[in-house]
């Protein structure tokens, strides 16, 4: 079992708040002080721009930088070069959407989703699909909300090109049998562009293992920094795909009718960096990683599962995903509306989330306006746990009697 009082001592935030229980991780992570300490000390001693500047403080920036693009690189197991800084995961996304799906997809073709996907995920494609003819397919969803094998199987056929695809829904926290998945979408031909935001921070994510075509992930949902994301992509598409934006350090030869650019990853990371978002993600990796991902999830797990128990104990309360096999927990109480609910929680220091979660298509799948959302990380405690039974109680109380 993890030391969490200790690693609680990582976070100034909780220092600062020794009562907050703070269950808002799917939205975003705290951020311990080594990831602070690690930002500061380049805005200290370096704060300068990397790549193109011939002196050493830029020569340094630029090793920092680029050693934040290796750590990446290991810890989801892809080369050096397949690895491209964005501004989070909506916008790496975003890039493969706009780059790939503009350039390839054409009217007959068929892009492949779900209605589990954050607005990120199948929002790109439904506007490359509407500017180039192809056309959206959606996976049945089962009765439990899952997406199946069996299910994605009966809508993939020999025009399916694309497949845009969450890896953990930030909804209902399950694991998509991805897997499988992009075998059979290998099979037609097709890429596979994985949603792994709720993915990542949680579990050991192999790229390679996995043969996924691309990837995306935030920093901020890691314990890194916000602005900073990562798209990874198989050597082989990102050199055929076009930058979408244009501008200093991404141009090879500039002529005035003619231009040409640098080899990815570089090609998408015009104009200066998120230096600092980059080594503050570094340092999250290496911290996240002396924890344990595997011990990260089997701690989520079993926090998830004591809520799980409580719950299902008070009257009135709906449960949308008590199977899920992450920390991640949707529920109502009935008859209140997620946002009136949220007010009691954060009246008790509980920090929850409540609406739609950027992912209207399941909350409509669900028939509801909007969940409460609480989700698990490893610095969460059994307290936690209990403020948040305690504080569900007190709502379906409070609003019970009115």
């Amino acid at each position: 079992m993890l030391n969490v009082a200790k690693l609680r001592k990582d976070f100034p935030v909780l220092e600062e708040n020794p009562k907050l229980a703070y269950l808002d991780n799917a939205a975003s992570t705290l951020k311990p002080k080594c990831v602070i300490d690690a930002v500061d000390s380049y805005y200290a001693k370096l704060g300068v721009n990397v790549h193109r500047g011939v002196y050493k403080l830029s020569y340094l920036a630029t090793d920092a930088y680029e050693e934040a693009r290796s750590k990446v690189a290991d810890f989801i197991h892809a080369d050096f070069e397949e690895i491209v800084f964005t501004r989070g995961a909506s916008s790496a996304l975003n890039l493969v959407a706009s780059s790939y799906g503009l350039s390839n997809l054409k009217p007959g073709d068929e892009v492949i989703t779900t209605e589990l996907e954050h607005h990120s995920s199948c929002m790109p494609w439904l506007n490359a699909c509407n500017q180039t003819g192809a056309t959206l397919k959606y996976v049945p969803l089962n009765k439990e909300g899952r997406i199946t094998v069996e299910a994605f199987q009966s809508i993939l056929t020999k025009h399916t090109k694309v497949v845009a695809i969450t890896y953990v829904s930030n909804v209902m926290g399950y694991i998509t049998p991805i897997e499988e998945i992009i075998s059979l979408a290998h099979q037609v031909g097709a890429v596979v562009v994985l949603d792994a935001a709720q993915a990542v921070p949680h579990m050991a994510v192999d790229v390679k293992k996995l043969d996924c075509d691309f990837l995306a992930f935030s920093g901020h949902k890691l314990c890194g920094p916000t602005g900073i994301g990562v798209l990874y992509g198989k050597k082989k598409l990102l050199e055929k795909m076009n930058p979408i934006e244009f501008g200093g350090d991404m141009a090879d030869d500039v002529n005035l009718n003619s231009m040409t650019f640098k080899d990815a990853p570089y090609r998408f990371e015009t104009g200066t960096p998120i230096i600092a978002g980059a080594i503050g993600l570094g340092k999250a990796i290496e911290y996240v990683s002396s924890i344990g991902l595997d011990e990260i999830a089997k701690y989520e797990y079993f926090l998830k599962q004591k809520a799980v128990e409580e719950l299902k104990k008070i009257p009135n309360v709906i449960l949308y995903n008590e199977s899920a096999e992450t920390g991640i927990i949707a529920f109502n109480i009935e008859g209140v509306h997620p946002h009136d609910a949220a007010s009691v929680f954060d009246n008790n220091d509980v920090c929850i989330r409540a609406g739609h979660h950027c992912a209207q298509l399941i909350i409509k799948w669900l028939k509801t306006v909007g969940t409460v959302r609480a989700s698990f990380y490893f610095y969460n405690t059994l307290e936690d746990v209990d403020k948040f039974v305690q504080s569900v109680k007190e709502a379906q109380e409070f609003f019970g009697s009115l």
